[in-house]
């Protein structure tokens, strides 16, 4: 896939969508980033269920501390791994008060040095809250990426490497959100929807005509 079908592919989301977004409920850094390690392995729907409820109770460092981490299990049983994310969380709560005065850092080291930040993560905080043109690589991007021939790689850090190469700069910042959600409402993992898919005729997909059509997988 050359430079200008990139550009071409990144202007169509962009008239698609011009403002998108994170599908997590927010309203500061520190909720996304409880959101977001709420979110592994469950979906985002799920998660604004539970933040809801918890964000009108606990929405600072100190006051998930102070509801501690049976209390927090209470609010977010309904997610997966809720165990292991509520002892995240605590841990996380208490690192921040601890070492960045209740605030979340903005850069990566710092981020990834919380209990149950990996590097998506931090890149999803450092994108969304704070505006950084970073690329957080999950299984939605990671197919479209390579299905479509966008930025083919075989782990998520190879895919990660080269959207943020090859991106063109003006398209960088929002770019994680048009990926993610291209993959979970068009570009589909088991049966994708290319008969109604914005880049149809940019796209590299071997089998997309068979799915515009209307074929069986």
């Amino acid at each position: 896939m050359n430079r200008d079908k990139r550009r071409a592919i990144f202007e169509r989301l962009r008239d698609a969508n011009p403002q998108p977004t994170t599908e997590l409920n927010y309203r500061t850094p520190f909720e996304l980033l409880i959101a977001v390690i709420l979110s592994a392995q469950a979906t985002d729907r799920s998660v604004n269920q539970a933040t809801g409820p918890l964000f009108a109770v606990a929405d600072t460092p100190e006051a998930l501390l102070a509801l501690g981490e049976a209390g927090l299990r209470g609010y977010i049983r309904t997610i997966g791994l809720f165990n292991s994310k509520a002892r995240n969380i605590i841990a996380t709560c208490q690192a921040l008060v601890e070492n960045h005065d209740g605030q979340v850092p903005r850069d990566r080291a710092s981020l990834e040095a919380l209990p149950g930040v990996g590097r998506k993560t931090a890149n999803v905080v450092l994108n969304t809250a704070f505006g950084e043109p970073t690329m957080a690589v999950d299984t939605h991007i990671y197919r479209v990426a390579n299905r479509t021939g966008l930025a083919p790689g075989k782990t998520v850090r190879a895919v990660e490497d080269r959207l943020l190469r090859w991106t063109p700069r003006a398209f960088l910042r929002d770019a994680h959100h048009w990926l993610i959600l291209h993959g979970r409402y068009t570009c589909l993992a088991r049966r994708p929807r290319c008969g109604a898919c914005p880049i149809f005729d940019l796209c590299e997909f071997p089998d997309r005509h068979h799915y515009a059509d209307g074929e069986p997988d």
